[in-house]
């Protein structure tokens, strides 16, 4: 599919690497002369979910002392919206909460963190900010038969055919930093889109293509910021299988894959 006209995918990763004063993508990042490594990671600006007056969840949510071996990478789906105000960015974490809760019945929102397409972070279910600050799991309801062992994070808009904004993509990239940073994990191998463990184009054509550069752009920044790159791996059976997508995947406003299996022990 062609991308529609505005900058490729490498301006825009190369964008995020600057603006975070990270070494620019391709290039071997350094901790700053004389700095300790430390996997303390740098917690972006972000709105909480009083900001949004999120409803509690209607039953308490799981937390895992196991701390999450994956960071999943979604769009929601939506509109590309050209409204990339704050407002717009709570409305939105408002109107997910309620699908996911009075369509689909699971007990909160299901993703742990949503980004707006103008570049606010929100937090999305209950507890994932303190867990994440704790360094333990959060448990969602965002990537079927893994939500015990994935952290995910929404992305406004829907990506087969265009890509994020530049907003979206430095937040993005100090989110993921910040949660590598946090878990422990290497960004190279942390890192996955939706479709590496369920039958989805989550997260598009797009965002999917730009993760490598993303990776690259999440360990620049963690150098930069004097942390060290996390060392955790993952068993052979705990990755993922990279299942075909079914040509009559589901269409429509937060419609964009499995999020829930038979597997799983929370909604």
């Amino acid at each position: 599919m062609e991308q529609n006209q505005g900058p490729d995918r490498r301006t825009l990763l190369r964008g995020a690497a600057v603006a975070s004063g990270a070494a620019v993508i391709g290039a071997s990042a350094a901790s700053p002369a004389g700095a300790s490594p430390t996997t303390s990671a740098a917690e972006p600006p972000m709105s909480f979910r009083a900001d949004w007056n999120a409803r509690p969840p209607s039953s308490p949510v799981q937390i895992l002392q196991t701390p999450p071996t994956h960071v999943v990478v979604h769009h929601t789906a939506t509109a590309n919206s050209t409204d990339h105000s704050l407002d717009h960015a709570l409305a939105l974490s408002r109107s997910i909460q309620n699908f996911h809760m009075d369509t689909n019945g699971w007990i909160d929102v299901g993703q742990q963190f949503t980004i707006s397409r103008g570049g606010h972070l929100v937090e999305g279910r209950d507890r994932a900010v303190p867990a994440v600050r704790e360094g333990v799991h959060c448990v969602g309801t965002h990537v079927a038969n893994n939500n015990n062992t994935c952290v995910g994070i929404e992305n406004e808009g829907t990506y087969m055919e265009e890509g994020p904004t530049q907003e979206l993509i430095d937040r993005l990239v100090e989110t993921l930093a910040w949660l590598c940073g946090s878990y422990g994990l290497d960004p190279q191998t942390a890192i996955l889109g939706h479709r590496d463990f369920n039958a989805t184009a989550c997260p598009g054509d797009v965002l999917y293509a730009m993760l490598p550069d993303l990776r690259n752009a999440v360990s620049s920044l963690m150098l930069a910021q004097g942390m060290e790159i996390g060392t955790r791996t993952v068993s052979a059976e705990d990755r993922p299988t990279y299942p075909e997508v079914p040509e009559n995947e589901p269409e429509g406003e937060f419609l964009h894959g499995p999020a829930r299996g038979p597997d799983d022990f929370s909604r």
